[in-house]
């Protein structure tokens, strides 16, 4: 069963590309056809990879991996940042900062920088300071949360990357592509699709489009997360089912012993 259908991402104009001179030629597979000078995506196409994307983020988030998103646009960051916070996904939606992935040790000692001033608050220190001090502290602390704090739980290098635009999000994907690092992204008609492992064929203009296609791939996400909960819970239940085995196994064994010595 696909996660969504022909007449769903239809009704969020999914379908509509860029105009026809603006076009990538290398996009032209998942084009079905140009009305009024604008290409239409083949949605059977979009159906048929989105399933595919939702499939690898289900079986990530299963392995308990992380799956970083990027959406910098002004009509994605909302939606994108409460989808991924939803699914506890760490995500990036100001500006990249540059050598994220390349330059991964350098964003860690920042992000250790911020849970450092937030010890200063907790245990004291901050009051101690002087007016202008704390002033510079509190800056600082914005600063790092505005850019940071989105991702200040992803302790190694994503296991992938979602991406909305990824003309916007060039650094995201030079990056990424450079680490070996998979990528799935909405890539609209202008864009290139050769740099991404997973390309969903999609308008990544329209809200609606954004919306539609990154909710449904964080219900995959939600799937894995949950099938993993249920594989820790037989794990953990495992042993104690063994023990109360073994010790039924030694009342039978006692039992035997008791019964032989009657007979002797």
């Amino acid at each position: 069963m696909s996660r969504t259908n022909f007449q769903e991402l239809l009704d969020a104009g999914v379908h509509f590309g860029h105009m026809k001179r603006k076009w990538n030629p290398k996009m032209a597979p998942y084009i079905f056809m140009e009305k009024n000078g604008i290409h239409i995506i083949d949605l059977h196409k979009t159906v048929l990879k989105i399933d595919e994307a939702a499939n690898v983020m289900r079986q990530l988030a299963r392995s308990g991996r992380k799956i970083l998103f990027v959406a910098t646009k002004k009509q994605a960051k909302e939606i994108v940042a409460e989808q991924a916070k939803a699914v506890n996904m760490p995500y990036v939606t100001e500006r990249w900062p540059g050598g994220m992935l390349t330059n991964f040790p350098t964003i860690r000692k920042a992000v250790k920088k911020m849970n450092t001033l937030d010890k200063m608050v907790t245990d004291g220190t901050f009051e101690t300071l002087a007016k202008r001090e704390r002033l510079q502290v509190t800056r600082q602390r914005a600063k790092l949360e505005k850019n940071l704090g989105s991702i200040a739980d992803l302790n190694r290098l994503p296991a992938a990357l979602f991406v909305v635009d990824v003309q916007k999000e060039a650094n995201a994907v030079k990056e990424a592509n450079r680490l070996n690092i998979p990528i799935i992204a909405m890539v609209d008609t202008c864009c290139d699709p050769t740099a991404i492992d997973y390309v969903i064929p999609a308008n990544d203009d329209a809200a609606k489009s954004i919306a539609l296609v990154v909710s449904t791939l964080c219900e995959a996400i939600n799937e894995g997360l949950q099938e993993s909960k249920v594989e820790k819970e037989k794990n953990t239940d495992a042993p104690a089912k063994e023990n109360e085995e073994s010790s039924e196994g030694k009342k039978i064994r006692s039992r035997r012993t008791a019964a032989k010595k009657k007979e002797e």
